[in-house]
């Protein structure tokens, strides 16, 4: 009788354990960690996805990567489990009884879309479509298709995909896709910014190489179109979130479009001294752009709210081809923007995919002939910590203070 009870003990407990580690059918077990937390956003993740998680020497810069949402970069933190999560997550997209028609919105820190999106060449767009939200769809391979996870370590990670694409014109893409990603220790932020950390700041950051191969047996130019990548970085926003985009202030020509999606409210945008400012909400929808003349190798945001800076970098020709990505065919495909930046919003029904805003960078048009390649790397670092140590770095890199950064909106 003892020896039952025992059992009975025994099994209670075993069940107990189970309940706790295991979340019910249809729902999302809780995390130990804060909400916005690293911790949360990965222990979210794991249920979805086998992630990789990348690792600074040190442990507390952390990167999570996920092969079956199109080798996404989809968060990150400078501050271990506990730290905050930079990028932003759509949580309840996961949870969609059906794939949405135009944009399966999981979010992502970082994620490859290919170019352009609209034009007389669009890949958003079937042949002869009216260039029309309900006519809108983004391409599989980069909206809801699994990637391969062809290799990884502690410190990098590659990622494959192929896939076949028709332009609004009917020519068709087949198309290799590779993503490479690794994570940046303090002497390659350096190397590559410029800049000094002390133990006042932390930081992480990684790097992505973006890869396009033509795998066809048709060239890719100016009479068929040419695809191009196109790296998207969203982030949650706070009321003090800036977007800030250095440009050539010697250059000719408009320093940027920005009437993507109608004009930008001016009480929105600045110019000071050859930088752009741009007011990141959430609570407007505007996308801006700018030309590879005018544009630099590099765009950072600073949220003043969560005292975080952010800094992009990327590869940029001034002297390739950039291809228009307009929803309208009566402008040049071949003369676009290098550089982008989008601020999310309500939309005319009052609904709203955030709120997140967007800091973008592309490559030239590939125009490659079968078996060539291009490649189009794209960089982001998170600092975080004492305000005047933030200072210098911003001034480094964005050749702005965050005083006048702050002082703009």
């Amino acid at each position: 009788m003892r020896c039952v009870r025992t059992l009975i003990i025994i099994i209670t407990i075993i069940s107990l354990n189970s309940c706790k580690t295991k979340a019910p059918k249809g729902q999302t077990m809780e995390s130990e960690y804060p909400k916005g937390s690293f911790g949360s956003d990965l222990d979210f993740l794991r249920q979805k996805d086998s992630v990789i998680v990348l690792n600074s020497k040190d442990g507390n810069g952390q990167v999570i990567i996920s092969p079956k949402y199109q080798a996404k970069v989809f968060t990150s933190t400078a501050g271990g489990l506990n730290g905050k999560s930079f990028g932003w997550i759509n949580y309840k997209t996961f949870d969609q009884k059906s794939l949405d028609a135009h944009m399966n919105a999981y979010g992502g820190e970082d994620r490859l879309w290919l170019g352009p999106e609209g034009s007389k060449f669009a890949l958003f767009f079937k042949p002869g479509s009216k260039m029309e939200f309900a006519y809108w769809h983004t391409p599989a391979a980069v909206d809801f298709e699994n990637w391969r996870l062809t290799a990884s370590s502690d410190k990098k990670a590659s990622l494959s995909k192929s896939t076949r694409m028709m332009n609004y014109a009917g020519t068709i893409f087949i198309i290799d896709l590779v993503r490479d990603i690794e994570m940046l220790e303090p002497a390659d932020v350096k190397k590559m910014l410029s800049v000094d950390l002390d133990n006042n700041i932390k930081s992480v950051a990684f790097t992505t190489i973006n890869t396009i191969i033509n795998s066809g047996n048709n060239a890719w130019n100016r009479q068929s179109g040419a695809p191009c990548l196109w790296n998207l970085d969203m982030f949650a926003p706070s009321q003090r979130t800036v977007i800030v985009v250095p440009y050539n202030k010697d250059a000719t020509g408009k320093i940027a479009t920005t009437d993507y999606f109608g004009e930008i409210s001016k009480n929105r945008i600045k110019y000071n001294n050859g930088i752009l400012l741009f007011k990141a909400d959430g609570k407007s929808r505007g996308k801006l752009g700018m030309p590879p003349n005018r544009a630099k190798t590099m765009a950072g945001s600073y949220d003043a709210q969560n005292n975080v800076l952010t800094i992009t970098l990327f590869t940029m020709d001034a002297k390739s081809t950039y291809l228009n990505q307009e929803w309208r065919t009566d402008k040049d495909p071949f003369i676009g923007d290098a550089v982008n930046a989008y601020n999310d919003g309500p939309l005319a029904d009052g609904t709203q995919l955030g709120p997140f805003y967007e800091i973008e960078s592309v490559s030239p048009a590939a125009f490659l002939k079968p078996n060539e390649v291009l490649s189009h790397r794209h960089s982001v670092f998170h600092f975080i910590g004492d305000k005047a140590e933030l200072n210098q770095i911003a001034l480094k890199t964005l050749g702005i203070s965050l005083r006048d950064i702050q002082a703009a909106f």
